[in-house]
């Protein structure tokens, strides 16, 4: 039978998002657009004003006093466990009970008629306290004696110190990398309606609905059962709203059920930015020994991070961290140690990479320092070190690379960049421009893709098939944006072969699949694609059961094809077939499930097979700096990335068009500075730079290896693409190294921490310049 006629939207096309008009016209409803009923009361959170110190009393007469304030939530109202923790280590409490922690604490919750009159109620409260002494970075904290927030992490592989001791060439470092604040559009909001019994819905902008709908069953001392969590959409998220908006869940369900009352918190932007957490910065000193050829023989490095007040996903990022230490790069002998560190800053979290980039971007600098060191291209120095895939080829977590398409990507992207030309072009152009000089560089990403914790790599999906033919798509994946919906419903249209306008999505909910995992990991897609798969495939074997017995045709004459189903010789619309399966009474839903094979991890050992596959990219970016100013532009960015067989080709470009603009602004604009009292100071849009279009690469070309297939059965053989483009950013961060390394004649590899802002690129070029 041929197929002469398609259904519209299938897999590997290009289909809009389908919230895309409504983004644009202001019609997308989120969590604050939801009608509040009658009564509804709104909570805003007081906060401590001091890093550290013993909370002594609280006095709230004042606040009390405020015309329009209901009451005052504390830890005294707690009806069941105080802890928020996300990795259930009981050292995360909703309010504090006798210390506080950091700088803008959340200490407790004004309850208010209006959300104005809770805003100026909580500040104030008068708080008494006995200040204590503060670190705020990973090293201060060390120096000070302060402890581990959860366990390091250590990998090995070889034998590090004979290297060492025979070592031809060998250079150590340190390198600062910086955090990053999530600026997400939608900030974080919960609403909360209180029910009979124990129940209580919560609608919230959260990447991970069960873990709130837990959060706020253990905080309330009741089961899970009796908390639905519900997310139609978010306006971003990027890790932000994975453990993050368990605070907020909480207070307005213990507030919705304490006053029995519709409860909704939203802070502003300047307390989202202080009391939620950001990006791991983090301190790594580096130990690389290498042939004369720039070939690696050695690698020891240390990743000291600032986690917090609190363990929150500190563990898993800074495992993660070491587990793309190598980045692209083979190392023989290897020894990487985690130092998650306790600090008195907010508790740090999942950020788009969750670790990874701070990994990658070790290992890049270690590339960089080789080649100066060596006098090579530092693109020789990265080919030379690739992984292989019959040698040469195994992690120092131990899991053999199998995938590697590094050679052909970065080849292709070599070529159609005319890196080599551009190369020597900029090289004379700074020989004889005295102000302005220019940089290229052209880096690598390979990203592995499966939640580490290895019980997350799972996902159920809930499909139902109504009498008139229409389809109602409900997943346990989120969406944020980046177009996860829409991607589930083409894997449903073309496993139907109907049109893409026949599914209707519909809101993740706790009520309709349980225990779900966090829309995070790059794994989104891949999960809940398979499991929404495996609910189509279901009712599909029901349906082609039901025509060839009562069609009498084999079950092979039984086929999906164009909106029609062909049985035999007849033809029969999709809604007509599927009507007749319904007064058969046929079953017309199915919940489908998918775990991610393969996968295993013993942390104690070090050792396993944490990633399903892994996903790989390159990026060529070309660089203009002013040495008087410190000032710079990105002139042109050329991206080659994998993403397998794509999904959806104009989704996956636009996930690595963002993905690389965020990651160029983790490492230029993007600074978080606390003053020495521990206060954040930049802490809304007006004190932290985020890129902006006109800081784009002026040419920006984008493509995607579509010669590229992922050699495991993921759904339709795509790959994950949400965080492995996030780390071509570093092609611009290495660019601007180069351009500043002229000044020298290209000498050494200059001392540039990140993000590189243009004080920072100013100081290290007054360094070589004056020698120092």
């Amino acid at each position: 039978m041929k197929d002469t006629v398609s259904i519209v939207g299938a897999a590997h096309t290009d289909v809009n998002h389908d919230s895309a008009i409504k983004h644009v016209t202001g019609g997308a409803d989120y969590t604050d657009d939801i009608a509040l009923p009658q009564g509804a009361l709104h909570a805003y959170l007081g906060v401590s004003d001091v890093a550290h110190a013993k909370l002594h009393s609280i006095d709230f007469a004042k606040v009390l006093e405020t015309p329009g304030v209901v009451g005052v939530l504390t830890t005294d109202d707690v009806p069941g466990i105080n802890d928020i923790s996300p990795t259930h280590l009981n050292d995360e409490p909703v309010f504090p009970t006798d210390t506080i922690q950091f700088h803008g604490q959340p200490l407790f919750a004004v309850i208010a008629e209006t959300r104005d009159i809770a805003r100026r109620a909580a500040e104030l409260a008068e708080i008494k306290y006995e200040t204590l002494p503060h670190a705020l970075d990973p090293i201060e904290a060390q120096n000070a004696g302060y402890p581990h927030v959860t366990a390091p992490l250590k990998l090995e592989r070889g034998d590090v110190a004979p290297a060492q001791a025979a070592a031809h060439n060998r250079i150590r470092g340190r390198m600062r990398v910086g955090g990053q604040d999530h600026m997400y559009l939608e900030g974080h909001i919960a609403f909360a309606i209180p029910g009979e019994d124990d129940d209580v819905v919560v609608h919230c902008s959260t990447q991970h609905p069960s873990e709130a709908q837990h959060m706020v069953a253990h905080v309330l001392g009741v089961p899970s059962n009796a908390v639905v969590v519900n997310v139609r959409r978010m306006g971003g998220g990027f890790g932000g709203k994975e453990s993050q908006m368990n605070l907020f869940c909480v207070v307005a369900a213990m507030a919705a059920k304490k006053w029995n009352r519709a409860v909704k918190i939203r802070p502003d932007r300047d307390q989202d930015m202080t009391a939620t957490g950001k990006r791991h910065d983090f301190v790594i000193d580096y130990d690389v020994v290498f042939d004369n050829a720039g070939r690696i023989q050695a690698v020891e490095s240390s990743f000291a991070a600032r986690c917090g007040f609190s363990a929150d996903l500190s563990g898993p990022v800074t495992d993660r961290a070491l587990f793309h230490a190598d980045n692209a790069y083979f190392y023989p002998n290897v020894r990487l140690n985690s130092h998650p560190m306790k600090t008195n800053t907010v508790s740090n979290t999942a950020f788009r990479g969750f670790g990874g980039p701070q990994g990658v971007i070790a290992a890049e600098r270690m590339i960089e320092e080789i080649a100066y060191a060596t006098g090579q291209d530092p693109l020789d120095v990265r080919k030379a070190n690739f992984y292989g895939t019959e040698d040469r080829n195994v992690t120092p977590y131990h899991q053999v690379v199998e995938d590697s398409i590094l050679d052909r990507l970065v080849g292709e992207l070599e070529e159609t960049s005319d890196y080599r030309q551009r190369r020597q072009d900029i090289i004379a152009f700074n020989q004889s421009s005295p102000i302005l000089k220019k940089g290229i560089a052209l880096t690598p990403v390979k990203f592995g893709i499966s939640f580490t914790a290895t019980w997350y790599n799972q996902a159920g999906a809930l499909v139902h098939v109504y009498k008139d033919g229409s389809i109602h798509l409900n997943h346990g994946g989120t969406e944020m944006g980046q177009g996860l919906n829409t991607k589930v419903a083409q894997v449903v249209a073309e496993a139907f072969q109907v049109d893409f306008s026949r599914i209707k999505i519909t809101k993740t909910t706790t009520e309709k699949v349980p225990n779900t995992s966090a829309t995070a990991a790059s794994s989104g897609t891949d999960l809940n694609g398979m499991a929404a798969l495996n609910a189509v495939e279901q009712i599909k074997e029901r349906l082609v059961k039901f025509a060839s017995e009562n069609w009498d045709v084999s079950p092979e004459q039984v086929i999906f094809l164009a909106n029609h189903v062909h049985i035999g010789e007849e033809v029969l619309p999709f809604d007509a077939f599927i009507k007749q399966a319904y007064l058969a009474r046929v079953h017309l839903s199915a919940t489908g499930f998918y775990k991610t094979p393969k996968i295993h991890w013993d942390r104690d050992k070090g050792q396993g097979r944490p990633f399903y596959y892994y996903a790989y990219g390159a990026s060529c970016s070309e660089v203009t700096i002013d040495t008087l100013t410190g000032e710079y532009r990105v002139d042109r960015t050329d991206v080659l990335h994998d993403v397998g067989r794509s999904l959806n080709p104009v989704l996956d470009k636009g996930q690595v068009e963002g993905a690389f603009v965020q990651g160029m602004g983790w490492l230029t604009t993007e600074e978080l500075w606390w003053d020495d009292a521990g206060r954040l100071r930049t802490h809304a849009p007006s004190t932290y730079k985020i890129p902006l279009a006109s800081d784009r690469p002026r040419v920006f070309n984008v493509k995607l290896a579509d010669w590229s297939e992922n050699r495991e059965l993921t759904i339709k053989r795509s790959k994950a693409v949400g965080e492995p483009p996030f780390m071509l950013g570093i092609s611009v961060f290495e660019a601007l190294s180069m351009a500043v390394a002229s000044v020298a004649d290209y000498r050494e590899c200059p001392r540039l921490d990140a993000p590189a802002t243009p004080e920072r690129v100013l100081m290290a070029v007054a360094r070589l310049q004056n020698g120092a």
